[in-house]
């Protein structure tokens, strides 16, 4: 099974960020990109969701994991029943 819905809360040139982006573009998987630093309201929708600052940060199919590398989306991922 692949989610049907990602978003991803990114800051521009955050290495975790862009590990993060290169994962889901490697799978081929659609997903929404939410740049914090520049959209003040996808700043202030991921501090609601994760309680904190830190990106990158994912909501998907109503699951949210803040503060990742990839290797920690993968177990989360695996964890909620995903495949990929």
């Amino acid at each position: 099974m692949t989610p049907k819905t990602i978003r991803l809360f990114i800051k521009p040139g955050c290495p975790w960020c862009v590990d993060a982006v290169e994962w889901l573009d490697a799978r081929g998987w659609d997903y929404e990109r939410l740049d914090v630093t520049n959209d003040r309201a996808a700043r202030l929708e991921m501090l609601e969701l994760t309680g904190q600052s830190k990106a990158p940060s994912a909501e998907i199919d109503g699951h949210v994991i803040a503060d990742f590398d990839t290797g920690q989306l993968e177990h989360f991922l695996k964890q909620n029943g995903y495949s990929f």
